[in-house]
């Protein structure tokens, strides 16, 4: 039987944000650990649900307690779960992240948040010699009723070495290629909410064809896999 999202879980995450200090969270700490190992069966769930149609390494539910270090931001925990699925690397490119937070804040992520200097380069002369392929990805019916389009940060201006009156310019000023789907409280807690996620993440794999193709190969189409 799938696993599905409790209502207890965004109540405890609504008064967290309510009560964002250590000695509340010390007082729960057996309430949130029975809620975190049932959020972390429902990634692990649903990463067997993309291991269906995708082949992924590593599920990473990410930590309540923030970083605060280097933030101004000093409270101890955030207020929402996250949690990261990556696929097999080198041979496949891209990842899937799932972010649950109450009050209409949740929402799925898939793409290329940090791509390093040799990937966007590469990524972006593909896109200068020809964008006919990520444009019937990203123009069809199906992927636009999914996603819609590309988020994220991109340049002002052209990346050095490249023409700014390119046709493709829009895609090559490109920094980051992601795509975000949100969700409503009602969604997350629907009993066909991993399903529907599943299925938003399977309909991503037409660009992450591509872009690993793209990601894999060297500008002669010649594979960079030893």
């Amino acid at each position: 039987m799938q696993k599905q999202i409790d209502k207890g879980v965004f109540n405890f995450l609504k008064n967290l944000e309510n009560n964002n200090n250590r000695d509340w969270f010390n007082e729960r700490k057996a309430q949130f650990k029975a809620i975190e190992s049932e959020v972390k069966e429902f990634y692990n769930q649903l990463g067997e649900l993309l291991e269906t149609h995708d082949q992924i390494d590593r599920i990473k539910v990410f930590r309540i307690y923030r970083d605060v270090r280097f933030s101004k931001n000093k409270l101890p925990y955030k207020t929402h779960f996250g949690g990261s699925f990556h696929r097999v690397k080198p041979q496949l490119r891209g990842g899937y992240y799932l972010h649950i937070q109450p009050n209409d804040k949740s929402f799925i992520a898939t793409g290329f948040w940090e791509p390093n200097k040799e990937d966007l380069f590469r990524i972006r002369k593909e896109f200068e010699m020809d964008d006919s392929e990520i444009r019937n990805i990203l123009e069809s019916e199906s992927f636009k009723t999914a996603w819609g389009g590309f988020v994220g940060e991109s340049l002002k201006t052209a990346p050095k070495g490249f023409n700014k009156e390119h046709p493709a310019i829009d895609l090559i000023r490109r920094k980051q290629y992601i795509f975000t789907k949100p969700y409503k409280d009602s969604e997350v807690l629907n009993k066909n909410f991993m399903i529907n996620v599943n299925n938003a993440f399977k309909s991503v794999r037409p660009f992450f064809d591509l872009m690993s193709d793209i990601l894999t190969t060297d500008l002669n189409g010649e594979s960079l896999i030893q």
